[in-house]
């Protein structure tokens, strides 16, 4: 749209999480290159609505600008994305901007992600050193595993896969794509596989991986390219297996 003069930002703002949302509408002029962040800036510089009523400015969350961090996560026309790496040229005249539905409002678009990191700790999401004067090289990770533990480690909590995920909701205790991947990552690590069993128990318990409705939406959302779908399918059969070997014993 390089003819284009003027970007309309729709922007759902709520002051604190116990008051109404409401839309504000913002009209900035267009420069060639901008993302969505650089719309918010412009309207930081000038909290004024299209209509020329001051207002406060927007608050969003923004660190890295490069797509690695995922603070900047939002809904962009409808669909959960950064909104650094949301190029307004490809956007269309009109963008509406929203906070993620499946976490808690701060204020405008800041949410509260820390139930990605309880899922995370549920699932025990760490390497278990055995000792702390422990030294040395650590064991070797052939370069298949290397390859294949590293598109898993890309995940940058970003929380599109549950803002994706029906069956991720307040009236759900699921833990969620993000944390299973999370224990398949590190199920694979020669020492993180020590709590290999409590991992693949807590997936058993309420709110596991039996939760997981299969949509698959979380694969297509999410913006690293992470096999999300194919962390649960291995994930259950290790569950399985799991399960028999202590129906053995």
């Amino acid at each position: 749209m390089p003819d284009q003069k003027t970007v309309i930002l729709k922007v759902k703002r709520q002051e604190r999480p116990d008051i109404r949302p409401y839309w504000e509408e913002f009209h900035i002029p267009h420069r060639p290159y901008m993302n969505v962040i650089t719309c918010l800036q412009e309207i930081q510089k000038r909290p004024q609505t299209f209509d020329g009523r001051k207002t406060a400015p927007v608050s969003w969350e923004q660190s890295c600008l490069e797509e690695v961090c995922g603070s900047c996560t939002m809904v962009i026309n409808g669909r959960v994305r950064q909104a650094c790496s949301a190029l307004v040229d490809r956007l269309g005249p009109q963008i509406t901007l929203e906070p993620m539905t499946k976490f808690p409002v701060v204020r405008d678009l800041v949410v509260n992600r820390r139930s990605i990191f309880e899922g995370f700790k549920r699932a025990k999401a760490w390497v278990a050193s055995e000792s702390k004067n422990e030294s040395g090289p650590g064991p070797k990770i052939s370069p298949e595993l290397a390859e294949m533990r590293y598109g898993l480690s890309k995940c940058m909590t970003c929380g599109c896969c549950l803002e994706a995920c029906p069956q991720f909701n307040d009236r759900s205790d699921f833990i969620g794509p993000a944390a299973i991947n999370q224990v398949r990552l590190f199920n694979s690590h020669p020492i993180g596989a020590k709590l290999k069993e409590n991992r693949l128990l807590a997936l058993m318990g309420e709110g596991g991986i039996e939760d997981c409705g299969n949509a698959q939406n979380c694969v297509k959302v999410c913006p690293k390219g992470i096999p999300l779908v194919t962390s649960i399918l291995e994930t259950n059969r290790e569950i399985t297996l799991n399960l028999l070997n202590i129906l053995k014993k």
